[in-house]
């Protein structure tokens, strides 16, 4: 478990090499994730959401309302040393809070797997 809160990924560099990485798809967001070369290192979390989902306003609220539900809930489930973008669908911003951190915490904890693996 990390202890540290994640930090920001701030820079267009840092989201794009996040983007070959795996990439998680739900109904509110898609989570694309990549480790890093030191895994010691903190977690690192960006979001992006798009003017698809609407103006300034909204788009604010949803990056918002992501950001609180990685710090309340989905932090401690995120691993050290790996990178996380969070890319909003626009259903986000009226997807009940519980649902969302619900999906994300998911998402986000979810191992490596392809669609070709056998369930248990």
């Amino acid at each position: 478990m990390n202890e540290q809160k994640p930090l920001r990924l701030r820079k267009r560099a840092e989201f794009l090499a996040v983007r070959s990485g795996e990439k998680r798809r739900g109904a509110y967001f898609l989570v694309e994730v990549k480790a890093r070369e030191d895994q010691d290192g903190p977690t690192r979390v960006g979001f992006t959401v798009t003017k698809k989902n609407g103006n300034a306003v909204v788009r604010n609220r949803i990056k918002r309302r992501l950001r609180e539900a990685v710090r309340v809930n989905v932090a401690d489930d995120m691993a050290a040393g790996t990178d996380y973008v969070i890319v909003a669908r626009p259903d986000a911003l009226k997807a009940p809070f519980a649902v969302l951190t619900r999906e994300l915490s998911k998402r986000v904890a979810k191992k490596s797997m392809t669609r070709r693996s056998p369930k248990p």
